[in-house]
């Protein structure tokens, strides 16, 4: 039948029709190598480079998010105070293993004693009591004044800074103290110049 051949003639003497290439054979048609079977060495070096550069890449991108966005907090406090910052002294007056009451110690006598002076004004179980009870309130807040100048830590006692405490406690229950002390009738304490000042006041 001529030079051509069937689909039924043999394949070519030299290779087999589905008998597979050698790696390193070139391909007749095109000319160019075929591809080789990857090395395992090779193979395990590029896995080990990609997971180092995955790895110092998650690095970067946390400690830039540290950085930029959620900075480190500092133990110091601030040069510029923005909210209330924590007064000086404020700490436990005791130690962690006392009672709660004992922690507290400053701020409970200051109120107990004050707590008194109110039952006492309130009750009047005796001649002069408004005035007793009136002398030991502002008592009260000149020791609590006293306390916060000498005791390290007041616990809740410290409301501000040590200076501001120490005035206010101090201030107030001096003036408390002073006007019990010059309360009519019977002043226990004449001043001249607050009669006067009544006096011109009332004129």
């Amino acid at each position: 039948m001529g030079a051509g051949t069937s689909p039924a003639d043999p394949a070519p003497a030299g290779r087999a029709a589905d008998e597979p290439r050698e790696p390193d054979e070139r391909d007749g048609t095109t000319g160019t190598a075929g591809s080789a079977p990857p090395d395992p060495a090779t193979a395990a070096t590029d896995t080990d480079t990609a997971t180092s550069t995955a790895a110092k890449d998650t690095d970067t991108a946390t400690d830039g998010a540290a950085t930029g966005g959620r900075p480190r907090r500092s133990r110091r406090f601030p040069k510029f105070t923005r909210d209330t910052a924590r007064p000086e002294g404020g700490g436990r007056a005791a130690s962690g293993d006392a009672p709660a009451p004992a922690r507290q110690w400053p701020l409970l006598t200051v109120l107990g004693a004050a707590g008194l002076g109110l039952l006492i004004v309130v009750l009047d179980p005796f001649d002069q009591a408004f005035r007793i009870g009136t002398i030991l309130i502002g008592g009260a807040l000149i020791s609590g004044a006293v306390l916060r100048w000498v005791v390290p830590s007041v616990g809740m006692l410290a409301v501000r800074s040590r200076f501001t405490d120490l005035v206010t406690y101090g201030l107030m229950g001096t003036l408390i103290v002073l006007l019990a002390l010059v309360a009519q009738p019977a002043p226990w304490l004449d001043v001249p110049i607050l009669e006067d000042a009544v006096r011109f006041t009332i004129r």
